[in-house]
């Protein structure tokens, strides 16, 4: 994210995060105006990147629907972005490509629903032009077939995010009994497959007439603007949309319960049981609610928490403890959520609970505690408005919900003001004695996990039925007079200017180690973030050790030799900073993000983890179980399991690359300390490791603070093992993993392509665009999802490795479509390469150049940048000569890279889904009898 700019923010963290009981000094600035029609208006100016966001915010969430009629507040987030009077079908997403934009998307919450986009700051008329199409000229547009289409798509995300996926019917069981029937909340904001299949037309109009008005609606306009030119396009069009019906406000509804309720429900996917307990709290900025966010926080966050160490360390009942008070316009809950170890009875998860909170009762938030977590939360409130999308964002949040965009002025001070005495009282007034909803999900055929005496939870599930769902026809033109307007609006508005893209100024430095360092200095704020990356990762292990990195790189902060788990976490949280360790396919990386004035502190704790590991038996046994505890919930994630399956095909069974980076159950229950140790030993060197850095810091700052690590780690040579040049298959075969009552086909359809060190990789990156690259701009999503409403997503891409990585599709399609999306997504990769036209090139480029204009925006952007030099040689300007790339490409090109890259008879198709309805008829693919992967049919392959 790009963190914000003004000097005074130096003030607050470097003041407040270690004085919190002085006000903050920082302020953004806003103007906000309103028309006549009662749009409201808001205006924040960001000068530092070429960039602007434009956000269209309306007051109209599931809150504002009836039961019975639910979900429709989500379904016109989709519909806004199909077609408008004047740009046409599709309109906005050809916009969005042409000028380069983040590309158009949008989001609904219980309250309020967004629509969004950053764009490069010469086409911000176009987007404003765009927007206002949205409020006065959408509605005649949507027809039976539009809206039979969206209903698919639609349902498809329903199914993606809660059918098809481990404990996503929780929150619906959850918030059923927490919300007495007639509370707003109490469906979800999706809403029922059954009342989306319902919808009738005139119902979306009604729904849209009533809430789609200027006067429930916020522009928030936030980047780098000339502010009189942008009021003069705002006016120019939105000033002639009617004001709507006058809306009436909504009484706050928070709810008691009269008594506790516990439910529940046995998951299809679950392979291990979990517990939810929810209290009701209090709505967004009620005064509570930041004594409660640090009550959650403290209570279950990191390994000082209370419950961390009950549950987690004392008892060994799960590897996780999650808590958050979740707040909306209306009302909250605060939820507490435990997913424990297979079998684990989760009565003696609700047991250990109940003594952490007679332990919390009798001590309090210790002050130091108190201390760190206020420094944590103030940090992520200003990470959350560091880009000027987040701006927008909060400042439309606070206008609808706090009714003062000035709020985004006030919420840190209100923070830091909590004192333990307002952390106590919120529990005893919340938690302590209350009534809660207690939902037990657990493993098929494993009821008795459940708590005692709970009820079975009603959760409708869909059933599989083929040709269930409707025939449409998209391509029919709606039929309506256009509304009147006082200019011609089907005449899109002119770039103004053109942006500068400055490229960060990179500098480097050598340790005598043999570490390279390479920075960006960006005095915007005074943060850094930093990446020590060691080349290795997954590709230094041995079959017979898989998840020895990923162990190694888990445990590295979990204590030094100087320090416990829980202090060396104290430590990094009191500088304000934050430190992971992580392991990948290609490389083990120490990164994080700190105070500029706090790097060298930061450095000394680097150092400390780096060079100074605890090698804490006690930790790393509990480290194994969560590791194998992960491994058996992947079991139940048709997501998880396509990954793990295609890494086996692409890489063949017995490289190493085609093990999951967890490991196996096998090689992670016979792994030993010593062989993390040993993996440290032989594989971490300075020679093969390049610190990476952006922010607020000088290069000989950065050398200093890392002069004892340099000094402190001797070199040593590694040995790589040679990576094979993995080809795509001879011919294409489809293979199938069944998941019996999946609701989804999880897709991931490919074979070996490309190195991202050829030169073909970034030519082959700019074909993929209008394949499948582009969202919204891709032949994919066009006609799987907005052709035929098959899925809510798909894209293809090119995995950048150093070795060759694999081109895929990857998609979740409604079950009972399986073959036909199969199908469609074979003769549309067949026909790519004959059909990529001139249009299609111009388009790509024009995304492709002007689109380097956000390329820079946030300090995670730069440190990227340097991580894609580092880790594939690139130049320094590699981005412009990119460009120069773009520029000379040809159709004809495109067309040889597509067939090169991208052949449909030489790839793998695999298929995650029900086997019972759906593999009989992929034979029709034509790639022969569908090979099945469950481990029960292994041998007979």
């Amino acid at each position: 994210m790009k963190f914000l700019k003004a000097f005074s923010l130096f003030l607050v963290f470097c003041g407040s995060l270690f004085a919190q009981d002085k006000s903050p000094k920082y302020q953004i600035d806003f103007e906000t105006f309103s028309l006549e029609n009662g749009l409201k208006v808001i205006l924040h100016q960001d000068t530092s990147d070429p960039v602007v966001a434009v956000a269209l915010t309306a007051h109209v969430g599931s809150a504002r629907e009836k039961e019975g009629k639910t979900g429709f507040a989500h379904l016109f987030e989709h519909l806004l972005f199909l077609e408008s009077e004047n740009l046409g079908k599709g309109g906005l997403d050809k916009l969005s490509a042409r000028v380069g934009g983040s590309g158009a998307n949008g989001s609904t919450s219980r309250d309020r629903t967004n629509y969004f986009q950053t764009v490069p700051d010469d086409a911000l008329e176009k987007m404003i032009w765009a927007e206002a199409e949205k409020l006065g000229f959408f509605i005649n547009t949507v027809t039976e077939p539009v809206l039979a289409k969206e209903k698919q798509v639609v349902k498809n995300e329903k199914r993606q995010r809660v059918d098809n996926r481990p404990y996503g019917h929780t929150m619906y069981v959850v918030d059923r009994n927490l919300y007495p029937e007639g509370h707003p909340y109490h469906w979800q904001v999706i809403g029922s497959l059954e009342d989306l299949q319902n919808a009738t037309l005139q119902d979306v109009k009604d729904f849209y007439n009533h809430w789609y008005v200027p006067n429930n609606v916020i522009l928030t306009i936030s980047g780098n603007f000339e502010k009189e030119e942008a009021k003069e396009w705002v006016h120019k069009y939105f000033d002639e949309i009617e004001r709507g019906p006058q809306i009436e406000e909504q009484e706050k509804q928070m709810v008691e319960l009269d008594q506790t309720k516990k439910l529940y429900h046995e998951d299809n996917f679950a392979k291990l049981p979990e517990l939810t307990l929810a209290w009701p709290s209090v709505y967004s900025y009620h005064e509570d609610s930041y004594a409660l966010e640090i009550l959650a926080n403290y209570l279950a966050d990191g390994k000082n928490a209370p419950l961390y160490k009950k549950l987690v360390e004392e008892k060994n009942l799960s590897g996780d403890v999650k808590m958050e008070d979740y707040t909306s316009e209306l009302a909250g809950e605060l939820l507490l959520q435990v997913r424990a170890y297979e079998g684990k009875d989760l009565d003696s998860v609700q047991q250990a609970i109940k003594e952490t909170f007679s332990d919390f009762e009798k001590k309090g938030i210790p002050a130091k505690d108190l201390q760190r977590i206020k420094a944590g939360l103030e940090t992520s409130f200003y990470q959350s408005i560091s880009s000027v999308l987040g701006k927008g964002f909060q400042l439309a949040q606070y206008q609808i919900f706090a009714n003062d965009p000035n709020y985004i002025n006030k919420e840190v001070e209100k923070m830091l003001a909590v004192s333990a005495d307002d952390v106590m009282r919120v529990y005893n007034k919340y938690i302590k004695g209350k009534n809660f909803v207690a939902t037990s999900f657990v493993p098929k055929g494993q009821p008795e996990l459940a708590l005692e005496n709970s009820e079975k939870a009603k959760v409708v599930e869909e059933k599989i039925v083929e040709g269930a769902e409707e025939e449409f026809d998209t391509s029919k033109q709606a039929s309506y007079e256009k509304t009147p307007s006082s200019f011609d609006r089907s005449v899109e508005p002119p770039y103004h200017g053109k942006p500068e893209l400055s490229i960060p100024e990179v500098w480097e430095a050598n340790m005598p180690s043999g570490m390279k360092i390479l920075g960006i200095t960006n005095n915007e704020v005074p943060l850094v973030q930093f990446s020590l990356d060691i080349k290795g990762g997954q590709l230094l292990e041995e079959p017979s050790n898989a998840g020895v990195a990923h162990m190694l790189a888990s445990l590295m902060t979990r204590g030094t030799q100087t320090k416990t788990p829980a202090e060396l976490e104290e430590a990094i949280e009191l500088l304000g900073a934050s430190i992971y360790v992580r392991s990948g396919k290609e490389k083990m990386s120490i990164f994080g993000t700190t105070l500029a004035k706090n790097f060298p502190e930061t450095m000394k704790l680097v150092k400390e983890i780096l060079l100074e590991p605890r090698w804490d038996e006690k930790e790393f046994e509990l480290l194994k179980q969560q590791t194998l505890s992960e491994l058996q919930e992947e079991k139940g994630d048709p997501n998880a399991i396509a990954q793990n399956q295609f890494d086996k095909l692409i890489y063949g069974k017995d490289n190493i690359l085609s093990y999951n980076e967890l490991g196996t159950e096998e090689t992670v229950e016979d792994m030993k300390l010593q062989d993390l140790k040993n993996y440290y030993e032989e594989n971490l060197s300075p020679l093969n490791s390049s610190f990476l850095v952006a922010g607020a810091i000088e290069k000989d700052k950065v050398s200093d603070a890392l002069k004892a690590i340099s000094a402190s780690w001797p070199p040593k040579s590694v040995d790589f093992p040679k990576v094979p040049d993995f080809q795509p298959p001879k011919e294409s075969k489809v293979y199938f993993y069944d998941v019996p009552g999946a609701k989804q086909s999880v897709f991931m359809f490919g074979a070996p392509a490309v190195s991202a060190t050829s030169k073909d990789f970034y030519p082959a990156e700019v074909m993929n665009y209008r394949l499948g690259g582009g969202s919204f701009a891709s032949r994919l999503t066009q006609q799987l999802r907005e052709g035929k409403g098959y899925t809510y997503g798909i894209r293809s891409r090119f995995e950048d490795r150093n070795y060759i990585g694999p081109f895929v599709i990857s998609s979740g399609v409604r079950t009972n479509i399986t073959y036909e999306a199969a199908s469609l997504i074979k003769e549309i990769l067949e026909k790519y390469p004959s059909t990529f036209t001139p249009e299609d090139l111009e388009v790509t480029k024009s995304y492709m150049i002007k689109s380097n204009a956000r390329k820079f925006e946030t300090l995670g952007a730069k440190l990227n940048m340097l991580s894609e030099i580092s880790d594939y040689g690139y130049d320094y300007d590699y981005i412009k000569k990119q460009e120069a790339k773009v520029e000379d490409l040809s159709v004809m090109d495109i067309q040889e890279l597509a067939k090169k890259y991208v052949n449909p008879e030489r790839m793998y198709y695999l298929i995650v889904g029900d086997a019972k309805t759906q593999l009989e008829r992929l034979k029709e693919l034509g790639f022969g009898e569908p090979i099945l992967l469950n481990p029960e049919n292994e041998n007979s392959q």
